[in-house]
């Protein structure tokens, strides 16, 4: 019993003392003012049975978004093998410059939106060791024809690749070497712009992807959803990422860091045409949308992109116009934010 009680002691007071290192480490000046931008993906608004040029537009013009996180997923920059097809690229990347607005890329095979790995139907029965020969070509041609753009501004390499408890069945084991392989590569390539390299906010370590880029971006999902509980709210508080960051910049150096993805649509198992409309604003009505910005503003991230702008669009159209409208407020430029065009900077 004294043995119990002794092992109880020695486990409480562990306790204590890592709760008021994170409560020392939380002390982490909360920013003044938030730059927002947003992830853009051509695949989401087809998923959504929508005009995809016209949602980009409506986000750069009528939101008036000049941040944007842009994807060069595999299928649709090389369809065919061997045969590379940038126009929907293009596109995006072209638009971005006429309006002065700033993009992060990003390239390889596992890039944001489920499956996490997007792999053309040619490439699927290929041993991982032809995939690679595969990719490498690809992020390269993908640097090539983007790196004298003035729009692009960092190069993100993968997403959440150290995040290997999610889809896994899509994305199999890391291969870690590789993904340094590809960071040289991209380095080597264009040294003129820096490296972000992502993980997971709600299960990632960040100690891996903060060593491994020049930058750091976090996702930050508050709202999830499991079929045997249902909706999940995330345990984690504003402190607790401040608290890491800190301890990343104490343990492992100072450097920028981006909240990359702020999920701001419903978690859903289905496609969202196929969800009832109520189902989803049960899961991410309005007042979640408003406490969601809230929360994320005092993680401590001065930038942060939002995830959902093609949602918030398909609902507008679909007679809720109220998220597409609490963006707009989030984007309208505010007294010096005239100059460029918006809550643009980073």
């Amino acid at each position: 019993m004294m043995l119990i009680k002794k092992v109880f002691k020695i486990v409480l007071s562990f306790l204590v003392l890592g709760l008021l290192l994170l409560l020392v480490l939380s002390l982490r000046p909360i920013p003044d003012k938030i730059f927002y931008g947003v992830s853009f993906s051509k695949y989401h608004s087809d998923e959504l049975e929508l005009n995809w040029k016209e949602v980009y537009t409506a986000i750069l013009t009528d939101l008036g978004v000049r941040k944007f996180r842009l994807s060069a997923h595999w299928p649709m920059i090389e369809p065919e093998r061997g045969v590379y097809n940038f126009s929907d690229l293009d596109y995006q990347i072209e638009e971005a410059e006429k309006r002065g607005a700033e993009v992060i890329l990003a390239v390889g095979r596992r890039l944001p939106g489920w499956p996490e790995c997007h792999i053309p139907e040619w490439a699927h029965d290929l041993s991982w060791e032809e995939k690679k020969k595969r990719i490498l070509p690809l992020i390269e041609n993908t640097v090539n024809r983007y790196k004298d753009s003035p729009a692009v501004k960092y190069w993100q390499v993968e997403n959440e690749p150290f995040l290997s408890v999610f889809a896994k069945e899509h994305c199999g084991e890391l291969d870690k070497e590789f993904l340094r392989e590809e960071i040289a590569l991209v380095k080597k390539l264009d040294p003129s712009r820096p490296i972000l390299v992502t993980d997971s906010g709600n299960l990632g370590l960040w100690k891996d992807a903060w060593r491994e880029g020049d930058i750091f971006g976090t996702s930050v999902y508050m709202y999830l959803w499991n079929p045997a509980i249902g909706q999940v709210k995330s345990v984690y508080r504003p402190f607790w990422y401040r608290g890491k960051t800190n301890l990343m910049e104490l343990l492992f150096g100072e450097k920028k860091s981006l909240l990359i993805e702020l999920s701001l649509e419903p978690w859903l198992l289905e496609p969202i045409v196929k969800t009832p409309i109520d189902i989803q604003i049960e899961r991410m009505n309005i007042q979640k949308f408003n406490e969601v910005i809230f929360f994320a503003k005092e993680t401590g991230f001065d930038t942060q992109y939002l995830w959902g702008a093609e949602w918030w669009y398909w609902m507008n159209i679909n007679g809720h116009e109220e998220y597409w409208n609490e963006a707009k407020n989030l984007f309208k430029p505010k007294g010096n934010d005239i100059l460029k065009g918006g809550n643009s900077q980073i």
